[in-house]
Parts: structure tokens; C-alpha cells; sequence
């Protein structure tokens, strides 16, 4: 059975974007959408994918056609979980037809066959596709082609307790200041552990709560990389790049961390219900998270008053090596290999009307994420959303993302395995740095450009 009056077979884009010439009979589909990283606040990474069939087929009977979609989603909040499921399911060849996850998987999953190249399916110069931030698009391409479509976007974030800061003797205008003086490089992070160090002491906050880092392994750490300095890939030949004075930079300043107390050595780890509740109850003086935590903890966690308890600035620079940055780590729907030719055509075309500003909207303003699209800040539900609004203007513009390069697994995973080695004491900042190297260059040979 196929919906198509003519399909040349997969990546012949003109065939199989005939989507919409049904055939007299009816035609009856189920699209199975695995989402990765989804909690409660972040439902519309597949009930799009819904509403999007709920629309076909009222396209569909507009025309005289009978088209039946069923959607069938599964939602995982641990990463782990989500991308072991998806391995295991693509060995036994039962993979979904739709996959949420991060755009870093591009790399590995096409290199594997796992996924197909959305641009095969769809057109990216009409709407609404021709609409979508072009970063954006460039972040969901590959070795020269579009494999995805962004689901969302977001910046990473520097918090600080306004009630904190103004115990330890900041003026209102200091605090309004803060954001300017941290993109400026003028306030950076040995700055921070001065304040949060003088919360401590004056009883404002307690021992080991100045400073509240992400508890556990994700793109934020990258962020303190570059606060030293640090870049990621090599834009002339596409090669990673292991910094080992900016690595040096970004392990040793979480040392001082642990050293001057305002963090424990034995933070990682940390349950993220209890990260969230310290965060929403004010017990931190200063934390960095990602502008959807927002919608965590106004809507699950009790936070009131966020704008009048809050400020958010980018990450701080580390040292005059260094800038302010922020990573944005979209989410792309990606169209599996497993998905066959009719499904695919039907996949990619959901996607595609899930990226209308509208639809995306939804998702954005209830999961406190960015919009894919500047259209989006005419859709009304956005744009009178005062933090989305506001993230938008003073983060947005300074992200940058994580490389697609299928071998920077080997080298995030090295990255954090000796952040935690040094943070913990296990080994020294030398030591660990030098383990990295070693690590790397082992696996990656002249893949890896180390400086």
C-alpha cells in the first residue's frame, strides 16, 4: 500500500513530496515517535507530531481522501535509558519511524545508518521550513546535509540569588549591571566564587551552597571550556580540538571551587529532584542551568517571583583567555532508517507541520524553551511570554553548540571523566588533563588537532 502515485524510492525528493496525493482509498498509518530527555513540561515533542496528524487528515477529507494516522509515542527523561533503547531497538530492527534526541547524535547515528537524510523528503525553501533560524538548520546538517528538523532551541544560564547578593551588600544597580559586566568579560568566574565565598562567611547561605554546577554529566561543562578559552572543532578542517591550557583553566577553577568550600567535593551526583527544590527554595547563591529549568521550577517546584529573586547572565569568562558563552543544544526530529519508504514520507511530512510557529509555540512557552523560528515572536502565546521574551534577547545571540563530529563522544566522555577525577581529588589537574590527551589522541589519532 502506498499513498504515493509515484515514488521513485528513498531520497527521490520530488516523488516523495507528492505526499498529499492520496489515492481513492483509504489509506491507514501508524507513526511510532520515540523523544529522549522528555519530562512532563516537554509532552509536545510528540503530541505535535499528533496534533501534525490530526491536520493531514483533515487536509486529507478536505480533498475527498480518507487518510487514518495512529501515533504512537514513548517518552524517556534519562538520556541513557533513551539511547540504549534506541541501539537495541535498531539491532533487532524494530526501531520507531520518528526519533526526538539530540543533534549531536547526528553524527554517529547517520555514519551507522540509523537515520535518513530529512532533506531527501522535504523542502527547506517553503514554509515552514524556510522559516527556521538557518543556525539552526546548520546545527541539524552533517557532511553537507540536512539529516534533521529542530524541534527547539535554548541557551544555558548563569543564575544568581537577587536576595543573596543584595545580603552581601549589592546595590540594585549592581545587580541590574551584572549581566552587562559578564558579557563585557569584566566580571568572570574567580568573581563569582569571591561573592558566593562572602555569602558563605556572612551566614547568608550555608556551608558548600554558594555555587551550585550541574549535578551531573551534559553540554553545560563544555561552557567553563570556553570560558577559558577553549574551542571545540577546528572550522577550517572540521577536526576537534583539545585545548590543554583551556582544559588546565576549566578543571583547576572547580578545584578552587571545592577548595574554597562553596561547592563540596562530592557534589556530581547530586539527586536532580533535590538540585531543583535547593534551587526553587533559594538555598544556592549562584547556579547555572537551562532557560526551561524556569518552567521546572515556577510550575513544579514552587518558585515565586522569579524576575524579582533571579538574575541571568552567560556563563562568565574564566580568564583574559576566555568569553562569556552559552551552549544551545537543540533537539532535531530525526526520520529513521527502519521507517518504511511510505512512513518516512509521512514522518517527514508531520515533522514538517509540527515546525509551524504556532504548533512549536506550545512547546516552547510550556518547557520554557527558544523558538525555532522568528516567526514565532508573532504567535501571541510566545511573544507575551516575559522569559522567554527576555532569554531570547540577552542569551540567545552569544550560544554556539556542540560539534556533530561522531568521534566527540569519545572525547566529551574523557572531558568529564577527568573533571570529575580532578574535582573529586582522584588525580591532579595535571594528571587528569594529561589522561585526556592520552585518551584521545589514542582513539582519535590526527582526527584531534591538540594545542
Amino acid at each position: 500500500m502506498s499513498i504515493l502515485k509515484t515514488i521513485a524510492g528513498r531520497g527521490a525528493a520530488a516523488a516523495v513530496l507528492t505526499v498529499t496525493a492520496f489515492t481513492a482509498a483509504a489509506e491507514d498509518y501508524t507513526i511510532t515517535v520515540w523523544a529522549g530527555g522528555t519530562g512532563d513540561e516537554s509532552n509536545y515533542r510528540y503530541d505535535a507530531i499528533a496534533l501534525a496528524a490530526d491536520i493531514l487528515e483533515r487536509e486529507a477529507e478536505v480533498r475527498g481522501e480518507e487518510l487514518n494516522i495512529t501515533v504512537e509515542s514513548q517518552a524517556w527523561s534519562s538520556w541513557d535509558d533513551f539511547k540504549q533503547a534506541f541501539t537495541l531497538a535498531s539491532e533487532a530492527g524494530n526501531s520507531p519511524d520518528i526519533v526526538v534526541s539530540g543533534h549531536e547524535d547526528i553524527g554517529p547515528w547517520s555514519e551507522a545508518g540509523l537515520i535518513v537524510p530529512i532533506e531527501d523528503y522535504v523542502f527547506f525553501d517553503t514554509w515552514p521550513l524556510n522559516a527556521i533560524y538557518p543556525n539552526l538548520i546548520e546545527v541539524a546538517s552533517y557532511n553537507g546535509q540536512v539529516w534533521g528538523i529542530p524541534q527547539d532551541a535554548e541557551a544555558r544560564v548563569f543564575y544568581w540569588s537577587i536576595p543573596d547578593l543584595e545580603a552581601i551588600g549589592w546595590s540594585a544597580q549592581d545587580i541590574e549591571n551584572l549581566p552587562a559586566r559578564v558579557e563585557s568579560g569584566e566580571f568572570t568566574l574567580y568573581d563569582m566564587l569571591d561573592a558566593v565565598e562572602k555569602m558563605q562567611a556572612e551566614g547568608v547561605v550555608d556551608a558548600s551552597m554558594g555555587f551550585a554546577p550541574r549535578v551531573s554529566n551534559g553540554p553545560d561543562y563544555w561552557q567553563f571550556y570556553q570560558s577559558f578559552g577553549g574551542e571545540m572543532i577546528d572550522k577550517e578542517t572540521g577536526r576537534l580540538v583539545l585545548d590543554t591550557k583551556a582544559l588546565t583553566g576549566m578543571y583547576q577553577f572547580f578545584v578552587d571551587a571545592a577548595a574554597r568550600g562553596v561547592v563540596s567535593k562530592t557534589f556530581l551526583g547530586t539527586e536532580w529532584d533535590t538540585w531543583h527544590q535547593n534551587v526553587a527554595a533559594g538555598k544556592y547563591g549562584a547556579w547555572h542551568g537551562g532557560t526551561w529549568h524556569y518552567a521546572q521550577w515556577t510550575n513544579q517546584f514552587g518558585l515565586e517571583d522569579f524576575f524579582d529573586t533571579v538574575q541571568y547572565t552567560l556563563i562568565p569568562a574564566g580568564n583574559e583567555n576566555g568569553r562569556a558563552n552559552s551552549i544551545t543544544h537543540p533537539l532535531v526530529y530525526l526520520v529513521t532508517s527502519a521507517a518504511p519508504a511510505d512512513e518516512a514520507v509521512i514522518a517527514a511530512e508531520l515533522i514538517s507541520i509540527a515546525s509551524e510557529p504556532r504548533i512549536n509555540a506550545l512547546h516552547a512557552v510550556k518547557s520554557a524553551h527558544l523558538g525555532i523560528s522568528e516567526q514565532q515572536n508573532s504567535v501571541p502565546l510566545y511573544a507575551n511570554d516575559r522569559w522567554l521574551s527576555a532569554a531570547s534577547e540577552r542569551l540567545a545571540p552569544h550560544t554556539n553548540a556542540l560539534p556533530n563530529s561522531s568521534d566527540f563522544g569519545i572525547y566529551w566522555n574523557a572531558m568529564y571523566d577527568g573533571l570529575e577525577a580532578s574535582w573529586t581529588g582522584v588525580t591532579s589537574v595535571e594528571d587528569a588533563v594529561a589522561e585526556v590527551e592520552a585518551q584521545v589522541t589514542r582513539a582519535l589519532g590526527d582526527n584531534v588537532i591538540v594545542r
